[in-house]
């Protein structure tokens, strides 16, 4: 049950930052909104980790992180091949 409940939260962390990675591509580097869309997602994510009974065991850590700047540079690299907005 545990590594179930890891194998969805990591798709749903990839999932999530994929939008966020997009519209980071869209503006300036380093920029208070380039911040905020890396860092919004977290709290999303942290919720997630206690609703699958996950809490923050240190195994998890590579699976999530790893899922989290996947999603961020998916998503950027999908924002800049693609100039959707």
């Amino acid at each position: 049950m545990m590594y179930t409940n890891l194998i969805i939260v990591t798709i749903l962390t990839f999932i999530l930052n994929l939008p966020f990675g997009y519209l980071r591509s869209k503006v300036k580097k380093l920029s208070f909104k380039w911040f905020l869309y890396i860092h919004l997602p977290i709290p999303f994510i942290v919720l997630m980790r206690y609703s699958f009974h996950l809490g923050f065991k240190w195994w998890t850590y590579p699976f999530l992180v790893a899922a989290f700047f996947s999603g961020q540079l998916i998503g950027k690299k999908i924002g800049e091949k693609y100039n959707l907005i």
